[in-house]
Formats: structure tokens, sequence, C-alpha cells
């Protein structure tokens, strides 16, 4: 993936030899250094950015624009903070001209399911960042997406919720069994939420070095801060600490 940078035209690669293929209802985490192009690859497979080499395929269909097989949960979950809860959740089936009382049996059974039941009638700015990417969670998982996409979901949240919203985000995977793209800075949070990891690097944007892991599964069974106790899980976040903190010195020395 190629842009052309403002004012001087110069051709940047953000992202270079990216191949890879996920199976369905696989946990995938993306973690590495600023500027190595995680969000440009998500919004590469949401179809807001078209690849300017090679294709992107989803169900052996090409990507070549957003499409409702995709759901998107965003940093600040993008909500509409005039709506309320519902009308927010509801919005896409809304959308598709769903009738009123299919909409609803929907949207109640999703709040329900993260935590939001008798909360349809909140306005939506009246909720705290934990509970409204609950709401993010829930309008993305209504529409039923075959593959859902989150960039940094719970990067502006506090540590106690943050570790909260980690647990519902592997119950609902459970539950659902969707296939997830997670994009974080976060290692703890990419070793605790991905089946599978992708360490990249920058300058060209590129899959460093990939892992297989097991702690997601743990998860679903084990607290969060237990399985951050666990030897194995601080080796590998040492290891990748150290890969990512390696790189960062790289860049910095080549400014």
């Amino acid at each position: 993936m190629t842009f052309t940078a403002p004012g001087n035209g110069a051709q940047v690669e953000a992202l270079k030899n990216i191949n890879f293929t996920l199976k369905q209802g696989e946990l995938l985490s993306v973690l590495g250094p600023s500027g190595c192009g995680k969000t440009t690859l998500l919004n590469m497979v949401a179809g807001f950015l078209n690849p300017t080499s090679g294709d992107l395929m989803l169900g052996g269909k090409t990507i070549e624009g957003p499409g409702v097989e995709r759901g998107m949960v965003f940093q600040q979950g993008a909500l509409f903070e005039w709506l309320t809860v519902s009308k927010n959740v509801d919005f896409g089936l809304r959308m598709k001209n769903m009738p009123a009382v299919e909409r609803k049996q929907l949207v109640d059974k999703w709040l329900d399911i993260v935590g939001l039941s008798g909360f349809g009638d909140t306005p939506t700015y009246q909720l705290s960042g934990g509970m409204q990417q609950r709401v993010a969670l829930a309008r993305c998982l209504v529409n039923d997406p075959d593959l859902i996409l989150m960039d940094e979901p719970l990067g502006a949240l506090d540590a106690l919720t943050r570790e909260k919203m980690q647990s519902l985000i592997l119950e609902l995977w459970k539950e659902t069994g969707k296939t997830i793209i997670i994009i974080t800075h976060s290692v703890e949070e990419a070793l605790l939420l991905g089946q599978r990891l992708f360490v990249m690097a920058p300058r060209p944007g590129r899959i460093h070095k990939e892992y297989q892991l097991n702690f997601a599964e743990l998860g679903l069974q084990e607290s969060l801060r237990d399985i951050k106790q666990k030897n194995d899980f601080n080796k590998v976040r040492e290891e990748i600490l150290t890969m990512i903190w390696d790189m960062e010195e790289e860049i910095m020395g080549g400014v």
C-alpha cells in the first residue's frame, strides 16, 4: 500500500508484502510501534482504503469498499450522542428497513448480552466511556457481520473498565463464533485477546513475527488477572516488548 505525501508528492510505502489468511471464527490481534501501518491494514480490510497492489478477499469475494458483512468498532465508539442507546444500536437495522418489532427484539437481545439491559432509552451522552463502548459493540453485533474489526476499541478506558471489556470481548467471541481482528498498542491486551498475534514492523509496515497463543481460550475459563501472572505469559510479553523497543530505538536513531 503506497501513499502520495502531500506537498512534495513523494511516494510513501505504508505496507509491504502483507500476506495472510484468516480462518472463520479466528481471533487475531495486531500490535506494533506507531507508524507500522496497523490502522491502515484495518481500514483496507474495512474497505475504507483500496490497496495500490494485491487483493483483499472475504468469503471468496474481492473487498472493493465497505460492506454489511464487516462491522467496525472504533476507539471512541463513533456513536450518535444525541440519540438514545436503542436508536444507536438499531441504526443499521433501520437502514435495512427492518420492521420495528423485529428491531426491538434484536436490540433488547444485544443490550442484554453486553450488560446494558434497561438502558435503551438513555441518551448516549449520559453514559460512561465503558458503557459507550458496550453500545458500540452491540451496534456492530446486532447487524450480524461475518467479520468484526476493532481499532483500539479499549484504548481510552481506565484500567479496571478495560479489563472488564476485554473479558466481554472474549465472551462475545465465544458466544457468536465471529471472526475478529483487533488493533491495539497494548502488548498485554494483544496477548490476552489474540489466538493469533501479528507483531508489525514499520517503514514499510510488514508482519515481523507471528505468534499462535492459547491465552484467549484460557481467558474464557480463568481470570485475566491470573493469566497475566503466568510465567509463559510474562515470557512472551517481555520478548515482544523488547522487540518493539528495539524497533522504536531504530526509528529514533534514523531520525
